[in-house]
């Protein structure tokens, strides 16, 4: 059964009071997208919802149940950069784990805890950052790796990629 108080980037089946419970007393599975461009620089979008609000961060999203991680991966490259992509042609960059002290509805009532499977991918054209989709992020633009590392603005979880 599902709630009418769902939002779509949150989950397409669970009301979002069952969701948080997941998040209070669960870890969460998610991809994120290492995405560099032939001039090596690499994609950042200022995140507009918790957790990591107002900071820029990599493209990616929450794998959901019963979702193979290859279909979890084309369906977020999708939805995050407006175009398809297959796990099997990026390259692993590794697991790791991202924390934060809020969450995405309750604020500070209890953190996130996410296991985050990174992925790099190169393209050899550039592609123009207004062809991106809009509903995560406020606006995005190219960094340099020690831009990234350097920069407050940048949330230390993606920083720790390019370290």
């Amino acid at each position: 059964m599902v709630a009418a108080n769902l939002t779509s980037h949150e989950s397409s089946f669970l009301p979002v009071c069952d969701f948080m419970q997941i998040v209070k007393f669960a870890p969460l599975i998610s991809i994120d997208f290492i995405i560099e461009n032939n001039n090596g620089n690499l994609l950042l979008g200022l995140r507009k919802n918790q957790p990591a609000a107002g900071f820029w961060f990599v493209p990616g999203g929450r794998v959901r149940k019963n979702e193979s991680l290859d279909n979890a991966f084309y369906r977020l490259f999708q939805e995050e950069l407006g175009f398809s992509f297959n796990r099997s042609d990026a390259e692993a960059f590794g697991v790791w784990e991202h924390f934060y002290d809020t969450n995405a509805y309750c604020g500070d009532e209890f953190s996130t805890h996410y296991i985050v499977l990174a992925y790099k991918i190169k393209f050899s054209t550039s592609f123009g950052l207004e062809r991106l989709p809009y509903s995560q992020h406020t606006q995005y633009k190219w960094a340099t790796a020690s831009d990234i590392c350097t920069d407050p603005s940048v949330h230390k979880n993606t920083q720790a990629y390019f370290s």
